[in-house]
């Protein structure tokens, strides 16, 4: 985390969370996602408008990236200063990218290594690393199947519904939020 960040959430304790406004795709963009965006439907949704505006400021989204995390509910979200903005996932809370050598890269672009993965009823691919479960991206599937067939990993079946409670992650953390809300 920057160290900005850590000095605004020391100034400014008590700031409300966001939910709703950040959203992170299966291809590791992330989007902004206004009113209108969350008038038209949930972010994995797939509904015309529902994703939001794709981020494409660099320095933005490295800042992001930077300052991306989860919390103790498995609720991801990036530290906006003394903002917590929860992030709306497509599938995962990570989306690797798989290279040559099969070393393996967040769509931060922190590396990690390969521990065990999952395949689903859509043939996607699911690495669990040090960082966390993610999602091989559709780009590097071909240098996946490579590891796979090299017997580099050997991926289990799993429903993707079955994946979040598993492995203790929220996909919606806004959806989560207006069903806890007190009546």
């Amino acid at each position: 985390m920057d160290d900005i960040v850590r000095q605004a959430m020391a100034k400014w304790p008590h700031v409300p969370h966001c939910f709703g406004w950040l959203g992170l795709d299966n291809r590791g963009d992330w989007y902004l996602r206004d009113d209108a965006a969350q008038a038209a439907g949930a972010f994995s949704s797939g509904l015309p408008g529902s994703k939001g505006s794709r981020l494409m400021h660099e320095k933005l989204v490295d800042f992001i990236c930077r300052n991306y995390a989860a919390d103790a509910q498995g609720r991801c979200y990036f530290q906006n200063g003394p903002q917590r903005v929860y992030v709306e996932l497509q599938a995962a809370p990570w989306i690797w990218r798989v290279d040559d050598t099969a070393a393996i890269h967040a769509h931060t672009g922190q590396q990690t290594t390969y521990a065990e993965s999952w395949v689903d009823e859509a043939g996607r691919l699911y690495l669990q690393t040090p960082l966390g479960l993610g999602l091989v991206h559709t780009a590097d599937m071909g240098r996946a199947a490579a590891a796979v067939e090299a017997g580099l990993w050997l991926p289990q079946e799993i429903r993707a519904h079955e994946m979040p409670p598993r492995f203790g992650y929220v996909c919606s953390p806004q959806a989560e939020q207006s069903n806890t809300k007190p009546l």
